[in-house]
């Protein structure tokens, strides 16, 4: 039995798989709010008693909304670590693994269906080429595949912290708002749920409207995003469409720095529920403008990760090549 976990800032995702052939198959998933436990063993222990059952673990493979540094991993969102050794000792398996979430994600790229999967940009992916995945949600992830022995391989990244690079006057405004909160502009400041809120501060200047009554609660950027989508606001649709043409460009970006021939990936939350809005084209506009390299970036597939439990699948997939 395969266990692998998706631990973000804001939920929890646990599940015991069983091998297969390329993708495994899953036996039973929990989700769990996360601050709401004061350890990530705490949330194994709640798995436990869901699950009903001694838990007989070969292999686990648990990704983390943070940097992993050898055996351990540290959450960027919330004051946890997470450490291999612990859950090998719990299950009694040497076979453990800590990934950073994209990581994980990354590694369910190979193994999605067509249906789990929104066309953004056709193109035409090369199969001797690199790929990547970007996914704003709670935060901003970033990784990339490259293509090693035939095979792609997840290679981690903490580019949602790298800096935010503005392209038009206008973003050059949204900086320097954001220096003056933060002290610096990074791109998940921008590319986030509450990234969102950030550009509902900007195109709103400090006032308010009817669609968001308190942008510290957790469903405020659903609130922005839904706002701009209907048209009932036109500055949350102005903050949408500042959301949609920065997730182009720094994907875009990412494109680059990977040389993704093979594809671009964009995961996370965010994407799916505001699916209308990345398809009119000021997505790819932006992941487009980018000369002299346009023609290359108009090869390249982009495509939306519509499974919500890509992260956790990827896992699996990464605990079922442990041996």
């Amino acid at each position: 039995m395969l266990l692998a976990g998706d631990v973000g800032g804001t939920k929890t995702l646990l599940g015991l798989f069983e091998r297969a052939n390329g993708r495994p198959t899953p036996i039973a998933v929990h989700t769990f709010l996360t601050n709401t436990f004061e350890s990530f063993g705490a949330i194994l222990d709640a798995f436990g008693r869901q699950i009903g059952q001694p838990l007989n673990i070969d292999a686990a493979a648990i990704g983390v909304a943070g940097p992993v540094v050898g055996p351990r991993a540290r959450l960027t969102n919330i004051v946890w670590d997470i450490a291999a050794d612990e859950i090998a000792d719990r299950f009694g398996t040497p076979r453990v693994m800590l990934l950073n979430d994209l990581e994980a994600m990354a590694n369910s790229v190979n193994v999605l269906r067509a249906d789990e999967y929104a066309t953004l940009q056709d193109g035409v992916a090369r199969a001797d080429g690199n790929a990547a995945v970007i996914a704003a949600g709670t935060g901003l992830g970033q990784a990339f595949l490259h293509r090693v022995a035939g095979r792609l391989t997840p290679v981690p990244s903490e580019g949602g912290h790298a800096d935010f690079a503005a392209r038009t006057d206008r973003e050059i405004e949204l900086v320097r708002m954001l220096r003056e909160r933060y002290g610096r502009a990074e791109v998940e400041q921008v590319l986030s749920g509450p990234g969102l809120v950030n550009l509902y501060r900007f195109t709103h200047r400090g006032g308010e409207c009817d669609a968001v009554d308190d942008l510290d609660a957790p469903e405020a950027p659903a609130r922005v995003s839904q706002a701009g989508l209907a048209g009932r606001c036109q500055f949350c649709a102005d903050a949408l469409s500042m959301f949609v043409v920065a997730y182009g460009a720094e994907a875009g970006n990412l494109a680059l720095r990977g040389v993704a021939t093979a594809g671009v990936f964009v995961g996370g939350g965010i994407a799916p529920k505001i699916l209308p809005a990345l398809r009119t084209g000021s997505f790819i506009d932006a992941f487009l403008a980018k000369p002299p390299m346009a023609e290359l970036l108009s090869k390249i597939p982009v495509k939306v990760i519509l499974n919500a439990e890509a992260g956790l699948l990827g896992a699996a997939v990464r605990a079922s090549d442990l041996q």
